[in-house]
């Protein structure tokens, strides 16, 4: 491990607890999710994570996390499951890591502390978080080679079981997707009825039928109609909708 890096047995962290977080984003009729490449020789991706501080609440952990990776503050932020296999651990990981990194992680990784430190069993708790891909620059750490959003249909191989979180993220996005009214927070300020129901077949992955599902958002009662989308053509133009809670 590089000296510019920061040793985590140093921070101050709760050990053996980490925090790993599925960024959702939508664009061009598919869900993505942010993912950084790891900035070591090898394929290696994984998903935005980090550490608790020992005076640190977890939820505020996971927003600093959020927030250091994407710049925005106010984001829908859910806690959706937490990965405790007694299995789970970094041991086979950063033994690969390590052959084929000896000169970058050499020397601060067979210091005894940090290694043992870095290669116990870690419990981690899982959080997603829907944005607005057009309002986030994503920021690399000095971890990353790159940050990039995949659509989730062409994920690469992710480390540990980070490939399962993502599709255990999916599956609760898909269950709190109307109880709790959250689907508006992947799409832009204003939006087509047309937009809502592409965005929810990208996220279920299946056709739905026009006015069944357009009765049925607006049944919901959340949304405001505005002036028609402008298009040249008045009479056929879709009217544009805003959340009303956002």
């Amino acid at each position: 491990m590089s000296q510019n890096l920061h040793y985590p047995s140093e921070q101050g962290y709760i050990a053996q607890l980490s925090i790993d977080c599925v960024i959702f984003g939508y664009r061009d009729r598919q869900l993505h999710v942010l993912v950084p490449k790891l900035n070591f020789n090898g394929e290696f991706w994984a998903l935005p994570s980090g550490f608790v501080y020992n005076d640190e609440d977890v939820d505020a952990a996971a927003t600093r996390i959020l927030q250091d990776r994407t710049g925005l503050a106010d984001v829908y932020l859910d806690q959706f499951r937490v990965f405790g296999k007694a299995a789970r651990t970094n041991l086979s990981f950063l033994e690969k890591l390590i052959a084929l990194n000896p000169d970058k992680l050499g020397e601060g990784i067979n210091n005894r502390k940090e290694y043992e430190w870095i290669t116990r069993r870690f419990v981690t708790i899982g959080y997603y978080a829907l944005v607005d891909m057009n309002k986030l620059v994503p920021k690399q750490n000095e971890l990353d080679q790159s940050i990039d959003w995949y659509p989730i249909k062409d994920l690469p191989v992710l480390i540990l079981d980070h490939n399962e979180m993502i599709a255990t993220a999916l599956e609760t996005l898909r269950e709190n997707l109307d109880r709790k009214l959250i689907a508006f927070n992947l799409l832009p300020e204003t939006f087509t009825m047309k937009e809502v129901q592409e965005l929810y077949e990208a996220i279920f992955d299946r056709p739905f039928a026009r006015n069944n599902f357009q009765k049925k958002i607006l049944d919901l009662n959340v949304l405001e109609r505005l002036d028609k989308k402008f298009t040249g053509a008045a009479n056929k133009a879709p009217y544009l909708y805003r959340f009303l809670n956002r």
